[in-house]
């Protein structure tokens, strides 16, 4: 499996250098720092500090288990995975609860598209979805379904096929009985279901409709919040859509399921539903993982889009460009791509686009043209907008066309936007400030740690001492037979490492080295320590990388470390004794210290002050080696 395929699922990369690079989908951020070697078959964010391989890429990702990423990618390409025979159905769920979950949802959402094969599934739910011009296809592709008419369908058949009681519980597909928790019942009953998938296309919720016209009744009910599903994370049609978004370079935003199926029963893909409810962050993160292009579909109800022109704001916000599109009064994308039929929708699409700013005004043309305190309310709320954007020149051009729009001087609007902008400034400042004195209050409860700078400056040389051990410890000395790691590892032998996960890398390769192995990356990479693993990939991965036009366009030579190993080995392990040798002299220092506080001895002070000074003159003798003057 190869890693840019594998994240290439999820994100759009670029190539620049010999790496790929994306905004990590991990942390909110407008400037790549997401790195992919292909080579390494490594990815590596240098914000957050995420690091893995493609296993850990899914496990991240996706939330799952080992073993449920393994099965991931094993089915992905088409890979035979040798189970263990001795393992049951039910030892298997108890691998996690999440896994557990995921298999209980696949388990319903096979059951809830095989009730459409049944006669009352035909009659009533086949028959809703053939009304709307669904074809099979397209209910194959969505995995439309059927909950029947009864109070425990679903239970009965998953408890058969031995599912608990408790999962089905956890993964919303069953609900107890208020003052009755031993009367459990199916949460769908009678209506038409819409799956809801994860990015890797697992059901992970279901939404259902109601097709009959009983009084009191939500006409959909959707899945609760579970271990597996957060709402706000999740857009309905992502897993269908997201290759068309990345290859259409262009994402539009409808409401409700059958909103996106029939503009994929249309011919167009790329377009997602945030299912009725308000737009959250995580569902713009997961929008901005395939393009920075989006285009809202409103429905022609001027009041309900006045209502949710919040959404416009929050995706400005987001580092999106934002255009819109309106429909005629009355209609919405599924009723109007039905009523038009799919080459006359396609093009009302492309024509009746506008880009945010003219959208924004237009909706209150009539409202300002005769009253000009709310025209400059009105001008008040576009600058507000503009200001949301990230970009200082793509605010600058809005400003430009708001004022040509709206008949007001540029330089108007470019004053209220300052205005606007060191507004905002202020309040995140505050906020900060806020949030940083609370954590300041907070640490007053923590101990003061000591010796924090010699303790780090130890640690960073420890790991520095590791990362010539991965990156270059089978290669051999020049002139010598001998390879570096056996150089580096014989010279500091009688040292321990202090930081815990340098020494346990330390001790695995002293380890292989005596079954007279040398253990590279992919060694490490094969482990399950999640904690070794991302170490590992953290020192294989440079930050930055040279240019090959300095060599060959412009002859200027570089020096690499790898040039003189033996050079490069000799001044760590110095550089790692000179730390020890400090940390110990702090040490002798504090003994010093408390002797004569204690009031003991001259006899004990001064063996201290010998041992001071005896240390004192081996860090002068490796600083004269390391070239370093000390006054």
């Amino acid at each position: 499996m190869d890693i840019e395929e594998v994240v290439g699922d999820y994100l759009p990369l670029k190539k620049k250098g010999q790496n790929l690079w994306a905004c990590c989908p991990f942390h909110g951020e407008k400037t790549p720092s997401f790195s992919i070697s292909p080579a390494k078959q490594i990815y590596k964010c240098f914000g957050c500090g995420k690091a893995g391989d493609p296993i850990q890429f899914i496990m991240d990702i996706e939330g799952v288990g080992f073993q449920e990423a393994i099965r991931h990618l094993a089915g992905k390409y088409g890979i035979e995975v040798e189970e263990d025979e001795t393992r049951t159905p039910e030892q298997e769920q108890a691998q996690s609860e999440r896994e557990s979950l995921l298999i209980a949802l696949g388990f319903a959402r096979d059951f809830f598209v095989k009730n459409l094969s049944t006669s009352e599934g035909k009659s009533i739910g086949l028959s809703y979805f053939k009304e709307r011009g669904f074809s099979p296809s397209i209910i194959e592709k969505f995995d439309l379904g059927f909950a029947l008419d009864g109070w425990d369908h679903l239970l009965t058949a998953a408890k058969k096929s031995g599912y608990s009681e408790e999962v089905l519980l956890k993964a919303g597909l069953v609900l107890q009985k208020e003052g009755d928790p031993s009367r459990i019942y199916d949460r769908f009953r009678n209506r038409a279901i819409f799956t809801i998938h994860n990015i890797s296309g697992k059901p992970i919720a279901f939404g259902a409709r109601i097709l009959t016209k009983e009084k009191n009744q939500p006409k959909y009910i959707n899945s609760p919040e579970t271990p597996v599903y957060h709402k706000s994370d999740v857009l309905y049609g992502m897993f269908q859509a997201k290759k068309a978004i990345r290859d259409q370079d262009n994402c539009y935003l409808v409401e409700g399921y059958t909103d996106v199926i029939s503009m994929h029963l249309s011919g167009i893909e790329n377009v997602v539903a945030s299912s009725g409810t308000s737009l959250t962050e995580g569902q713009i993160k997961l929008i901005k993982r395939f393009t920075n292009q989006v285009t809202v579909l409103y429905d022609g109800d001027a009041a309900g889009i006045k209502a949710s022109l919040r959404g416009i704001d929050l995706l400005l916000e987001g580092g999106l460009n934002v255009k819109a599109v309106v429909f005629p009064e009355g209609e919405d994308p599924d009723s109007y791509s039905r009523k038009v039929g799919s080459q006359e929708f396609q093009t009302y699409l492309d024509k009746q686009s506008k880009d945010f700013i003219g959208f924004k005004i237009g909706l209150f043309k009539e409202e300002i043209k005769n009253d000009p305190i709310r025209k400059a309310d009105v001008i008040r709320e576009v600058i507000q907008s503009i200001g949301k954007i990230p970009d200082p020149l793509i605010r600058s051009v809005y400003a430009k066309e708001a004022s040509s729009l709206l008949d007001v001087e540029e330089e108007i609007i470019h004053a209220e936007l300052n205005k606007s902008l060191l507004k905002t400034q202020k309040d995140h400042y505050f906020k900060q400030k806020e949030e940083q004195e609370a954590d300041r209050a907070f640490e007053e409860f923590l101990p003061v740690e000591k010796e924090f700078s010699v303790s780090e400056a130890l640690r960073l040389q420890e790991k520095e001492m590791i990362r010539l051990l991965v990156n270059y410890g089978w290669e051999k000395l020049d002139g010598q037979e001998m390879h570096l790691s056996q150089y580096l590892l014989q010279e500091t032998e009688e040292l321990e490492f202090e930081t815990p996960i340098y020494s346990k890398i330390l001790k695995l390769f002293r380890y292989k080295l005596a079954q007279n192995e040398i253990p590279g990356a992919d060694f490490f990479k094969t482990l399950e320590d999640i904690e070794i693993k991302t170490e590992i990939i953290d020192l294989i991965t440079p930050r930055h990388e040279i240019s090959t036009h300095w060599e060959a366009t412009h002859q200027i030579l570089i020096n690499r470390e790898e040039d003189d190993l033996a050079l490069t080995g000799f001044k760590s392990i110095l550089r790692l004794k000179r730390k020890f040798v400090r940390k110990m002299m702090e040490e002798a220092k504090m003994k010093i210290k408390n002797a004569e506080s204690e009031g003991l001895g001259d006899e004990e002070i001064i063996e201290f002050q010998e041992l001071y000074f005896t240390l004192k003159k081996v860090q002068i003798e490796i600083d004269k080696e390391l070239g370093i003057v000390i006054g």
